[in-house]
């Protein structure tokens, strides 16, 4: 969609009309109708006013000419994942995982960003990505090529241990990196990955973390 489109769609479905929205972002009724008949298009600033107004990104505004990707751990980023800053303007860099309110969530990210910056810590990322190659021999584990950064609350997975005991290696309000990896020999269960300064996890499951399997848990 053109932006001329989606300013109509979100004005709309808001319940503005032209002189509402021109008010609330300190426009005139008229360029509200030339962004709206594809004219002219909203300068950086109103931009930002209508980002905050219809909670979607600049990018989305705009008929999401770039595909955005987290800077700090890769993921695609749609509107619904894009962090935001402490005064709710979206910051289209990152992922709500790795940076929220007007900082970055993850304490050894944060500590990477103190000694060296993103270099750093894609350093560690690469580190720990040969670790899982090159240390764990796992039949059916493919390549690792990538680590994404995940909350704990997503993968913290109970796991059955020989003597019965269930049990949890993660911390729900913790995040990691990791990812899902499909087994090389195929069928319904694949493999996940997750890892911080401390430890190296491999596991199995089905769809949606059914049955979980511990397969690795290495202290690093």
């Amino acid at each position: 969609m053109d932006t001329k489109d989606i300013i109509l769609q979100l004005r709309t479905k808001k319940g503005l009309s032209q002189d509402e929205l021109a008010e609330k972002v300190f426009v005139t009724r008229q360029a509200v109708s030339r962004w709206e008949n594809g004219s002219t298009i909203p300068n950086t600033e109103t931009l930002k006013l209508l980002s905050k107004l219809f909670d979607v990104s600049i990018n989305t505004l705009l008929g999401s000419p770039r595909a955005l990707t987290c800077r700090c751990c890769g993921m695609a980023l749609e509107d619904s994942v894009i962090s935001k800053e402490t005064d709710g303007e979206f910051n289209e860099e990152y992922c709500r995982w790795c940076y929220a309110d007007g900082d970055f969530t993850m304490d050894f990210w944060k500590q990477y960003i103190r000694i060296g910056g993103r270099e750093k810590f894609e350093e560690f990322k690469q580190q720990l990505i040969a670790e899982f190659n090159t240390l764990l021999h796992i039949e059916g584990l493919p390549r690792v090529e990538n680590l994404n950064v995940l909350p704990g609350s997503f993968i913290n997975l109970e796991y059955r241990l020989p003597n019965g005991q269930m049990v949890k290696f993660l911390d729900d309000n913790a995040t990691y990196l990791g990812n899902q990896l499909e087994c090389e020999f195929g069928g319904d269960r694949c493999f996940g990955i997750a890892a911080n300064m401390e430890f190296l996890l491999v596991c199995t499951y089905e769809e949606n973390g059914e049955n979980p399997e511990l397969v690795v848990f290495k202290k690093r």
